[in-house]
């Protein structure tokens, strides 16, 4: 038993999960120093892992061992947690994944000087057109809609230096969805649900990159991204990305609410989120429910977000 554990033990209190957390990273911290490029030093991955965990309540759950491999990984692509969207700490249950976000994969490609890539999202209201074939473009103006749930394009756009012509993916947002569907094996926990836009930029631009030169950072960077946005666990190792599958039975997917052949929740735990709501007995209980609200499929959500806002309604009046 170690020295925190015994003086738990002996006086009944429970360390602060953050203050263990930044003693472990004191210790992690000269074998990060190892895999850190030139731009980067641990003491600041350190200070970004740190409020990313103070910050996430569901990554105070994760084993450490996951943490640290997810921070490796960061430090490795030369990537900094949470910051300007480069990447994040993203937790499957136990397991903590480093889902590079799209300006990571972004300044990757800038970092090699090779070629210059850059992504967009159209929401309803945009002038929006483009053309593929031998004489690609896309022309968008947009307009004063921004919220994410009303996207209906994203694109990728890429160049290599003094090409003719540049190499373009254009997605519906109903066949992003068909695509994550297809592949997410952790359901509801899947972090797109959380972060709509930024998930959809980048399936269209893992399309592009692969026209792209790529350097060792950025081919691990693309193999972790696509481990990952399928709900797997990803490390790098070397020169080299190691995947495992993720564990379908993880507190953050209950037994029984994700069929493992499509990623999509089932109606059981429709029933059971349904019943929570109704059950619910205080506003803060039901504002707990209203986040794991988002994680169900669109047909489902709309659902329950009524119930919840019937519940909500006769909770206030009480």
């Amino acid at each position: 038993m170690t020295s925190a554990a015994l003086k738990q033990v002996a006086t009944g209190k429970k360390e602060n999960p953050v203050a263990s957390f930044s003693k472990f990273l004191d210790t992690f911290k000269p074998q990060m120093a190892l895999a850190l490029p030139k731009h980067l030093t641990a003491d600041r991955m350190a200070r970004l892992a740190l409020t990313a965990f103070s910050t996430t309540p569901k990554l105070q759950g994760c084993e450490a061992k996951s943490i640290a491999g997810a921070i490796m990984t960061a430090a490795t692509l030369g990537l900094e947690i949470n910051v300007d969207g480069q990447g994040f700490l993203v937790p499957y249950g136990k397991t903590c994944n480093f889902v590079p976000g799209w300006k990571g994969l972004v300044d990757l490609v800038s970092r090699s000087g090779r070629a210059t890539v850059w992504t967009g999202a159209v929401f309803d209201g945009d002038e929006f057109d483009y053309a593929l074939g031998d004489s690609p473009f896309i022309r968008h103006r947009p307009g004063e809609e921004n919220d994410p749930n009303k996207m209906t394009h994203v694109y990728a756009v890429g160049r290599v230096n003094n090409s003719q012509h540049p190499v373009i993916e254009v997605w519906t947002v109903g066949k992003v969805k068909k695509h994550r569907d297809k592949y997410n094996k952790v359901g509801g926990s899947h972090y797109s649900f959380r972060d709509w836009e930024m998930y959809a930029r980048k399936v269209p631009l893992l399309q592009v990159l692969k026209y792209m030169p790529k350097s060792i950072e950025l081919s691990n960077a693309i193999a972790v991204t696509e481990a990952t946005d399928q709900g797997n666990h990803a490390i790098i190792d070397g020169d080299f990305v190691h995947v495992t599958e993720p564990e379908m039975s993880s507190p953050s997917s209950p037994i029984g609410a994700v069929d493992p052949s499509t990623g999509e929740i089932s109606s059981e735990a429709y029933q059971d989120m349904l019943d929570r709501v109704m059950r619910a007995t205080d506003l803060d209980d039901l504002g707990v429910i209203a986040d794991e609200i988002r994680s169900f499929p669109d047909s489902d959500r709309v659902k329950l977000e009524e119930a919840y806002r019937e519940r909500k309604e006769t909770l206030e009046a009480a």
